[in-house]
């Protein structure tokens, strides 16, 4: 069956038009499903009863099935989410004051294996299909309807390494920015890479969303260790990549550094970092160490992560330290699949970097 989540509404048009349908039905299912979010097609009451029949048989409007909810103390919600064929994975909601913000997987588990990343010691599974991409913020949407809420930003932050699966990521997001399905801005969508230069271009080339690189490290020796990619791809030519990341007049590239205690946390990196930063004129996201049983490293000492945003406010450096969301619940940056770990590794898989 053809996934009607993986079609633009011009996409499922054209679509429907190949099949000898009207145009404008298109647009009616396409109203139904995204807007409204009806995925029963008994329920769409504005089309011939049997054009439903005919789509239930011919198109799919789910991709995944709502295993588990999982909520926080500060009110952040895991959504564990099952795939046709049996897998799992993780997309996290995150409340805050004006905002509601997704953050979604792009694979089952993760390649890289980052040192300090839980979601890197399943392995990878597979890479999620855009349907499966979009479902995820299909589940968080109705989530937030039930609660008069409305989804306000998406981060490509969760399970995966977004730029090993590029070409569901770009068809997922050009369905989410599309002004007759979710019509989320551009500029309210940020994709997250560990480096993966070779795709950065083509990231810029196909569409105008923000982007954030986790460096976490800021010499080729420690970067190898903490995101063994940096072998692949070493410091150098991944800035010279995001220098030519092309940014609106008023965007900034953000940098991602895991703040590890003992290992990356020192003044002379925050140094490093600030020279880094201002040479990109890039912006910072300091996230303190997100512990979990598979990682051997530990949050610095709130008087060390003080003292490490202080060298870089002094080097004029814009940076946040983002402080951890459900946590509790392993659904903070760098928990993903935590809890799965332990059960032994997702099946091997066969995406490269090209």
């Amino acid at each position: 069956m053809r996934s009607l989540l993986a079609h633009t509404p011009e996409e499922l048009r054209a679509a429907f038009t190949a099949d000898g349908l009207p145009a404008f039905r298109a647009a009616q299912v396409a109203r139904w499903l995204f807007v409204r979010r009806v995925r029963d097609f008994a329920a769409m009451a504005n089309l011939p009863r049997e054009l439903r029949a005919q789509l239930a048989v011919e198109w799919d409007s789910r991709a995944l099935e709502r295993v588990a909810v999982h909520e926080a103390a500060d009110g952040t919600r895991k959504l564990v989410l099952g795939t046709r064929d049996g897998a799992r994975l993780e997309a996290v909601l995150i409340p805050e004051a004006r905002r509601q913000t997704l953050c979604v997987s792009s694979q089952i588990g993760c390649s890289l294996d980052c040192s300090f990343c839980a979601t890197g010691r399943m392995g990878l599974g597979r890479n999620l299909r855009a349907e499966e991409i979009v479902d995820q913020v299909m589940h968080a949407c109705e989530i937030l309807d039930a609660a008069g809420q409305r989804l306000s930003h998406v981060v490509f932050m969760g399970m995966g390494e977004p730029l090993l699966n590029l070409k569901s990521v770009v068809q997922a997001i050009r369905v989410l920015t599309h002004a007759e399905a979710f019509a989320l801005s551009p500029k309210r969508i940020t994709v997250s890479t560990a480096g993966v230069v070779p795709k950065l271009a083509e990231l810029g080339a196909a569409l105008p969303v923000r982007l954030a690189v986790s460096l976490h490290a800021t010499t080729d020796a420690l970067r190898d260790e903490l995101v063994p990619l940096n072998k692949r791809f070493p410091l150098a030519e991944l800035l010279d990549a995001c220098a030519k990341y092309p940014l609106a007049p008023r965007d900034r590239l953000s940098f991602e550094y895991a703040l590890l205690d003992g290992v990356n946390d020192t003044d002379a990196d925050a140094r490093r970092l600030a020279r880094i930063a201002l040479d990109l004129r890039a912006k910072l996201n300091l996230i303190p160490m997100n512990e979990h049983p598979s990682s051997p490293y530990r949050r610095p000492p709130e008087a060390r992560i003080d003292a490490f945003l202080a060298v870089l406010a002094g080097a004029g450096v814009s940076a946040t330290v983002r402080r951890s969301r459900g946590d509790d619940i392993y659904a903070a940056c760098g928990q993903l699949g935590a809890l799965a770990t332990a059960q032994g590794p997702a099946t091997s898989g066969d995406a490269a970097i090209r």
